[in-house]
């Protein structure tokens, strides 16, 4: 079944966004964000790279634009009815912000004040200009659904922790491969493949992978290699499950592990560790990427560290699976019972020519957190 919650929960989810746009004092709520979509309706597509806009009135309409490719897919996996889509006419010189202008017009909210959802990769500066000379003034709007999203119903928990079980499993599939000899490719295959077999979706962005000089880059790059006799493996990856998240980062080390790397490996771990028990409801954001700098400032590896040590999880769509908010240096938003956050503890030392990675998905509890993954966060030496 393509429709993943039940129908009471859309509705509370409507109820709740629109009582944010009445808050906002918003008549209407232009979104282009694909998970704003998912959110609130269900709807799935990658047709979100493409002209496509759904709009949210104040006393509860919902209404989608988009291409004709587009109509059955939204038939298929979404709450919205025929009544409910319009398809934009594709022909030279078209402009889909007239129909968007008309639809707005039916709605009896092209008159009213109306948010836009501008931060997104599902609105081109193209676009939005062209939405904005057809329009007029819109105000930024992007934080009223992603602020209702952060808190994950119980349903939605369901879903991260199916994540993270394929993202243990691919884990496992790494694991399993990765020895002297071996080719990133294959890794790369059986992990992706742990997911896929384990029911789970694409992720958000390409599986990270690299070893050797590539085991200190933290973005995924074209070309794979065999593994040396000793050697390191970066791998981030995420299980994904109904387009829900869980990602997990870890460095393998192919042979003997060196002293240097040992000691990195540590201090990546007591900084994971620290992470997790500065997460607490109500307390910032800046205080969990405090205690990771803390950690490997004192060990004397403040040059090897990043400028992040993690961010939200949720369902999200390309081109990355990071679900914002980060966890960065005086972040003041407060953490709330129910988000799921990524924690990732990175080391990348140019001088030394080592990496040493740790990372997993956690759940915040009443009190604390909860680690999402069955793996323990141990030096792997195959």
């Amino acid at each position: 079944m393509p429709i993943h919650f039940s129908d009471a929960e859309f509705a509370a989810r409507k109820r709740a966004a629109t009582q944010a746009l009445t808050d906002a004092k918003l008549d209407a709520l232009l979104m282009f964000a694909p998970e704003s979509h998912y959110w609130i309706s269900g709807y799935d597509t990658f047709g979100f790279a493409m002209f496509q806009c759904m709009v949210l009135t104040s006393d509860g309409a919902l209404a989608l634009l988009t291409r004709m490719p587009d109509l059955r897919q939204a038939r298929h996996t979404s709450t919205l009815s025929d009544n409910d889509i319009r398809i934009w006419h594709e022909r030279e010189g078209a402009n889909p912000a007239d129909d968007l202008k008309t639809l707005l017009d039916d709605l009896g909210v092209s008159a009213g004040r109306i948010g836009i959802e501008g931060q997104t990769a599902g609105l081109t500066d193209f676009n939005g200009r062209m939405v904005r000379e057809t329009l007029g003034d819109l105000v930024e709007a992007s934080d009223v659904i992603r602020t209702l999203r952060r808190k994950k119903s119980p349903a939605e928990i369901d879903m991260h922790r199916r994540a993270a079980t394929l993202s243990d499993d691919a884990l496992d599939a790494a694991l399993h491969t990765t020895r002297a000899g071996a080719f990133e490719g294959d890794i790369l295959a059986a992990m992706q493949g742990a997911v896929f077999k384990g029911g789970g979706d694409y992720a958000g962005n390409e599986f990270i992978i690299g070893s050797g000089e590539g085991a200190l880059l933290c973005r995924y790059f074209s070309g794979r290699r065999h593994l040396d006799a000793t050697d390191q493996l970066t791998l981030e990856w995420s299980g994904a499950y109904a387009r829900y998240h869980a990602a997990m980062m870890q460095t393998l080390i192919v042979g003997q592990a060196t002293p240097s790397q040992r000691k990195m490996h540590q201090t990546a771990r007591d900084a994971l560790e620290a992470c997790e028990a500065a997460i607490k409801p109500g307390k910032p954001m800046g205080d969990v990427y405090a205690a990771h700098a803390d950690v490997f400032d004192k060990a004397g590896m403040s040059h090897a560290r990043l400028q992040a040590c993690g961010y939200g999880m949720g369902a999200v769509y390309t081109p990355i699976w990071v679900d914002f908010p980060m966890f960065y240096e005086g972040n003041p938003l407060l953490m709330q019972e129910g988000q799921v956050f990524f924690l990732h503890m990175v080391l990348m030392d140019s001088d030394a020519g080592h990496a040493m990675c740790l990372g997993h998905s956690v759940l915040v509890t009443k009190d604390g957190c909860e680690r999402l993954s069955r793996h323990d966060p141990s030096l792997f030496e195959l």
